[in-house]
């Protein structure tokens, strides 16, 4: 479905239950089989000293604040051991734009982990690239080049917040706009990397602005075919500049994930966000056109800074989905499937 028009009025107007059967049809359409892939893997956050003053994070510390912190390589590959032996097939590894790290200390760990923690690496946002190719005089696509060259295997969509200027130059001023984070998209899909695609709603944005959002991620889908999946959670303002903000409800984010199913006729995957909205709604999600119950996210430190606890295990997530009347299957980040050992 392509006209804005026509997919602001079923996201306003439509009945809760009429919306979800039209994107269940379209999930069941791409992935008939009855399966829902999930992947283990572990989210580093290497730094939380930040200069972007984003209103809307409560994981951030100011440049010398008692609490800022930058974890060692060593730090990072013991958590990497942990992870993998559990199971975990990736690392999802992001950080706050912190000016005192030099650009040769990112390269020199992604060689490290290849070294000697050898795993799939999903890291630095599309505001992180920014941000470097800013800090270090680069273009995004030298950035992007060194990068790929020690080691980054794959971009994560995080960052995306409302892909509109208004709503970001309000929230996020410091950070890149909206063409600059779809450049890094498109320089990473023509570099061969794959990546992911998000937003965060209820910062203030309209219906029509969330629905230009997705018509933006589907435009760049268009043209570069590097987006394997698509993941939306509400905002969490507590311990925020944000708090305050009323909190969006469950429906609201059903009816996003529902219209974002029928919006992005180009993308096979949608994840659920069960770390935001817990495992029941996570369960009803799979009928409202997501196929992908995420992450185990063995480790989570920026929704959890703004008050949001949702933990589980392989077990349990596998428990959900079955309970939810699928097959639950392990994948990688590109979506090929992990054979389980005989």
């Amino acid at each position: 479905m392509s006209d804005a028009t026509a997919l602001l009025e079923l996201y306003e107007r439509a009945p809760l239950l009429e919306l979800a059967a039209l994107a269940d049809a379209e999930r069941r359409r791409r992935h008939p089989g009855g399966a829902v892939t999930y992947i283990v893997d572990r989210n580093i956050n290497y730094t939380n000293v930040c200069v972007a003053d984003c209103k809307f994070c409560a994981f951030y510390r100011r440049p010398k604040h008692a609490e800022g912190y930058v974890l060692s390589f060593e730090e990072i590959g013991a958590k990497i051991e942990e992870a993998k032996a559990i199971g975990a097939v990736q690392i999802l590894m992001q950080g706050g734009h912190n000016p005192y790290i030099p650009f040769e200390w990112y390269l020199d760990l992604l060689r490290y982990i290849k070294a000697h923690h050898p795993i799939h690496i999903h890291g630095f946002s599309p505001s992180e690239v920014q941000f470097f190719a800013r800090r270090f005089r680069l273009t995004v696509d030298q950035v992007v080049e060194a990068l790929q060259g020690a080691g980054l295997d794959s971009i994560p969509g995080g960052g995306g917040e409302i892909l509109v200027d208004r709503v970001r130059k309000l929230v996020a001023g410091k950070k890149a706009l909206t063409d600059q984070w779809l450049e890094v998209m498109d320089s990473a899909h023509r570099h061969g990397m794959r990546t992911t695609s998000t937003m965060m709603y209820g910062l203030g944005e309209t219906p029509a602005e969330r629905i230009e959002h997705l018509l933006r991620l589907r435009e760049q889908q268009a043209r570069t075919h590097g987006f394997t999946a698509f993941i939306c959670w509400p905002l969490q303002p507590e311990r925020t500049a944000m708090e305050g903000t009323p909190r969006t409800d469950a429906v609201t984010y059903l009816r996003t994930l529902a219209i974002a199913r029928l919006a992005l006729d180009n993308f096979d995957n949608l994840q659920v966000s069960w770390v935001t909205m817990g495992p029941k709604i996570g369960q009803v999600a799979l009928r409202f056109g997501a196929n992908d119950f995420g992450s185990l996210m063995m480790e989570e430190s920026v929704v959890s800074a703004a008050g949001t606890t949702y933990r589980t295990t392989v077990d349990e997530i596998e428990r959900l989905i079955h309970g939810a009347g699928f097959v639950p299957v392990r994948r990688r980040q590109d979506y090929t499937l992990v054979q389980e050992a005989a």
